[in-house]
């Protein structure tokens, strides 16, 4: 039985740990699987050229974390007519068509972020997000779970919650130095207490622009997921919270509850793979280890 397995991008670790767990499936459960995504994790046409290119190759079934939650609808729905599954990952699609969607609850992770900031902030000071790209409803709902955490803190103030990162961490860092330009003073301070950003990418630039500029430690800094950079940012004290995911799980889980689908067991419509919110303070635990650095050479002929 051969799957496909497609990732919103194929560069960010947290895709290639995506691609881990779904080997580790594939491998116990006896399917070959076929991974295959665009580069830039904001190539919608790429990577419906990619679903296209599965529903011709005639692949039993498709694990898919969409770009976007609208323009990914159609091919998700050819696919169905064509009688191929889909299991959804990670971000959600706006259709019917799936038979199950295993994700972080995103909101919740947002919640978890925005009350980090609170306490750190001790409920006052200036706050500001940097978004992640247009469309991606996992990041959405990150952002929307932050911003509403905060106005239950009324000490708390966003200043700026408009600027997009874009697909790529070299974006991500120019938008990061516009955010933080019109805040910095003559003298090099900037009117800012705290940062979020809600996704790899976004994270690891907006890290960047703050080790260039000198305002590491100065401004409470609060990531969402996992990579070697922005977890030597929190042994440092650069960033002080990731909300991690744990996308080996998800990879795992949507290739086991295809698989399942396709062996005529009834499958969850939705199941819930938690967030875990790392700090310096608990980075050694064994858990969290294995969470934020996975063996991912044991499943990747890399």
């Amino acid at each position: 039985m051969t799957l496909a397995l497609i990732p919103m991008g194929s560069t960010d670790e947290f895709w290639k740990s995506v691609h881990a767990g779904g080997v580790q499936a594939a491998q116990k459960l006896n399917v070959n699987i076929i991974w295959q995504g665009p580069i830039r994790r904001d190539d919608r046409t790429a990577q419906i050229d990619v679903i296209e290119n599965m529903i011709v190759r005639g692949v039993k079934g498709i694990v898919l974390a969409p770009i976007d939650n609208m323009a990914l609808r159609a091919p998700v729905e050819d696919a169905y007519r064509n009688k191929i599954p889909v299991v959804i990952i990670d971000s959600n699609l706006e259709s019917d068509k799936s038979i199950s969607f295993v994700a972080t609850d995103n909101y919740k992770g947002g919640i978890m972020a925005g009350e980090h900031m609170i306490k750190l902030l001790a409920g006052k000071g200036r706050v500001a997000m940097l978004r992640n790209v247009e469309g991606s409803a996992s990041t959405d709902n990150r952002e929307r779970g932050f911003l509403d955490t905060l106005k239950k803190a009324p000490g708390i103030k966003v200043v700026s919650s408009n600027l997009y990162a874009g697909a790529t961490t070299e974006t991500a860092y120019k938008a990061s130095e516009n955010l933080l330009a019109p805040l910095k003073s003559a003298s090099s301070e900037v009117a800012l207490d705290g940062i979020f950003c809600p996704n790899e990418s976004s994270a690891f630039g907006m890290l960047r622009a703050l080790q260039d500029g000198g305002l590491t430690g100065k401004i409470r800094f609060i990531g969402f997921d996992a990579s070697q950079k922005l977890i030597e940012g929190v042994q440092k004290g650069h960033i002080d919270a990731l909300v991690v995911q744990d996308p080996v799980r998800m990879g795992y889980l949507g290739v086991e509850k295809l698989v399942e689908y396709l062996q005529g067991k009834t499958v969850e419509k939705k199941i819930d793979v938690p967030a875990t919110l790392v700090t310096k303070a608990n980075l050694e635990l064994p858990s969290i280890k294995e969470l934020v650095a996975p063996d991912l050479k044991r499943w990747l002929q890399e």
